[in-house]
């Protein structure tokens, strides 16, 4: 297949470039090279035989000469980070939403009809809760109250008990917490009206908190994995913030990049009007506080410091289900933690 993939230069993208020419597949990458991500302004090697076009999806033009001849579209490209403030409302409605809006435009008109999205697990939300005697609640919006005074963890919103947090899977609502969650589920919805406008097929997936080798260096865009790391490499603690028990799912980017191959070689044969979502998860639940000290652990320190900081956007607790993609699909996550903090250690992160 000839295959468009936007923000194809990032740190996902590219390990998903790699991922489609070593299947033998025809890559086009189209990359804003945007400052957040690529302060230097200059696209990162890609293999042999990869054309690259510096382009935005916001530009209609550019998007329409990219589309020529493709089979299907990765769509990557986005802006990330929680979105802190509603200041940042514009900018991440800008590049996310109506840079997708204006790529389902262009492959309406060009018939193009294969997509995959790059989603994210933080349109659930919080994650899934159980109270013993009330069963599965929805946590209500966190105060600051509660969290100045260091309890972080979310009560039953009918009785004020303690919660037992799971797994969510695919089916359960969109409750995005901040910005960037927001600007994530819209995309999700364009994409679905395109899919039953034009006859197309569109799968997402719902990332987890993807980390490995080329993140960006010192950015809050890109996770708090690689906050981390670059802490470390300037021989500073890693900063916890909360208590350090957040439970996430730390996915190594070989796997989302092995999903994501997964599902643009399935899209084509899916029913048209079709649109479906995937979590992508390695499986392994751990702590943020466990990360920090497998990764300074695996780097030689300093040890981590946990702060008690916190921030109003995010979430105590998300994990998710990924069974569906790999009943579906045959994708398995294939980087254990240990295995993958301890490359990650080692990696130079891109700068």
């Amino acid at each position: 297949m000839r295959i468009l993939v936007t923000g194809g230069a990032g740190f996902i993208g590219s390990a998903v470039v790699r991922a489609l020419v070593a299947a033998g597949h025809e890559v086009l990458v189209l990359d804003a090279l945007l400052p957040a991500v690529h302060p230097s302004g200059v696209a990162p090697a890609l293999p042999d035989g990869v054309r690259f076009r510096h382009g935005d999806v916001r530009d209609a033009a550019a998007v329409q000469q990219a589309l020529a001849g493709v089979d299907a579209v990765c769509h990557q490209a986005a802006m990330v980070g929680l979105g802190l403030d509603l200041d940042d409302a514009p900018e991440y409605a800008g590049c996310n939403d109506l840079g997708t809006a204006v790529l389902l435009s262009a492959m309406a008109r060009t018939g193009v009809r294969s997509l995959v999205l790059a989603g994210s697990m933080v349109v659930y939300g919080e994650g899934r809760y159980v109270c013993a005697e009330h069963g599965g609640v929805a946590p209500g919006p966190r105060r600051p109250e509660d969290l100045g005074a260091g309890r972080f963890e979310p009560p039953c919103p009918i009785c004020g008990a303690a919660l037992r947090p799971g797994m969510v899977t695919e089916d359960a609502p969109g409750d995005p917490r901040n910005v960037y969650a927001a600007t994530k589920l819209a995309q999700e919805h364009l994409s679905a009206v395109w899919a039953r406008a034009c006859g197309g097929s569109v799968l997402a997936l719902r990332y987890h908190n993807v980390y490995g080798p080329g993140m960006p260096r010192d950015t809050p865009y890109a996770g708090v994995a690689s906050l981390f790391r670059s802490a470390l490499a300037r021989g500073a603690a890693p900063r916890v913030f909360e208590d350090g028990g957040q439970r996430r799912d730390f996915v190594h980017v070989d796997d989302v990049a092995a999903a994501n191959l997964a599902a643009l070689e399935d899209v084509a044969g899916r029913p048209p009007g079709g649109a479906r979502a995937y979590n992508v998860g390695s499986g392994e639940v751990h702590t943020v506080g466990e990360m920090a000290r497998a990764l300074a652990d695996a780097y030689g320190g300093p040890e981590p410091v946990v702060t008690g900081q916190y921030r109003l956007g995010d979430v105590r607790h998300i994990t998710a289900d990924s069974s569906r993609l790999r009943a579906e699909l045959g994708w398995r996550a294939r980087v254990p933690f240990r295995a993958g903090m301890a490359e990650f250690a080692a990696a130079p992160l891109r700068v």
